[in-house]
């Protein structure tokens, strides 16, 4: 399968400043605040839904094509995201402005003031996907991850008139959408891909019940946090597939990307809706345990070994024959 993820790419600069905001402010000069804060540490990650979900279908080796805008800074990320098995040959590149960001700072306290610069990512609505199916001969599937809104917009009807299936993730930016935006977005998709708490969110800005929904997508995936995920069809059994045992709990900042990464490599492997799901789950995992959404990597034995246990002998041998 030939399967391009569309969504954002962004780098976090995330500082930490060893005091207290709290500390800083006066009660009634609050009204002309002007600080600067003298911080100790600069964390610079690479991020961003849809650059973060290509990089882990890339550690499983199935060159996703990732479709999305970036700005003139891009080359070092774009080498990173080469070397790591991912298609970049369709990202837009800016001619005048930067690649989005996210600059936080998070004081003892753990509180935080950020600031999120869209940068170049709102030129991703001017991307058309037929020139990308065009490119790679075609496209199986296409994920319709956050990103800039009307781009998302013009993905889905893209999708539909050209008759290629695919799977909707609002994500982040469910919060800012209105219940017309997410029923076109939704409308049709092969898989619709949410958390338990923006599954409720969907439902009560569209109006439409659970039943109602169901019957509009192929399959509606719904991630549990440490439960797992459950994948529902209409007319069947829900799919409940829950976690393997994490050794530690570092960070869970793109456990959702890393389980679509998974899931997703699954899809193109063939293999069944639950044996994808655990693959995501897995890697899910993994990305729990590490600090940062693209900073580990996948060593093949441990993860066969892991998911073994997780999963047993049967799944793993089936995996293990497309993971190679």
């Amino acid at each position: 399968m030939r399967i391009a993820v569309t969504g954002s790419i962004a780098t976090d600069h995330l500082m930490t400043f060893p005091g207290r905001f709290a500390d800083q402010f006066v009660a009634d000069q609050l009204h002309t605040v002007s600080l600067s804060f003298l911080v100790d540490q600069l964390d610079v990650r690479r991020g961003g839904v849809g650059a973060n979900i290509a990089f882990g279908m890339g550690q499983l080796g199935t060159r996703p094509i990732l479709v999305g805008a970036a700005g003139f800074d891009f080359d070092e990320y774009r080498a990173w995201l080469g070397r790591n098995g991912v298609d970049t040959d369709s990202v837009r590149i800016s001619e005048t402005l930067h690649t989005a960001r996210f600059v936080c700072t998070t004081d003892a306290d753990h509180n935080q003031i950020g600031s999120f610069y869209t940068g170049a990512m709102s030129e991703a609505r001017q991307i058309e996907l037929k020139t990308v199916a065009d490119r790679v001969g075609g496209l199986d599937l296409v994920l319709i991850g956050a990103d800039d809104p009307e781009a998302m917009l013009r993905h889905t009807e893209e999708c539909r008139s050209r008759s290629i299936p695919f799977a909707a993730d609002f994500s982040q930016q469910i919060a800012r959408m209105e219940g017309e935006e997410i029923r076109i977005l939704l409308d049709g998709a092969t898989y619709l891909f949410s958390n338990e708490y923006e599954k409720g969110l969907i439902e009560s800005k569209t109006g439409w019940t659970d039943a109602e929904i169901l019957a509009k997508v192929g399959h509606r995936v719904t991630t549990l946090g440490a439960q797992g995920v459950r994948i529902e069809r209409d007319g069947a059994e829900p799919i409940v597939v829950g976690c393997p045992e994490e050794e530690r709990k570092a960070d869970p900042t793109g456990v959702g990307d890393a389980f679509r990464a998974g899931f997703l490599s699954g899809l193109a492997w063939g293999v069944p809706l639950e044996r994808a799901a655990q693959v995501g789950c897995m890697l899910a995992t993994l990305v729990i345990e590490t600090v940062g959404t693209q900073e580990y990597q996948l060593r093949r034995a441990h993860f066969m070994e892991r998911f073994t246990k997780a999963y047993g002998h049967e799944a793993a041998t089936e995996v293990q024959t497309h993971l190679g």
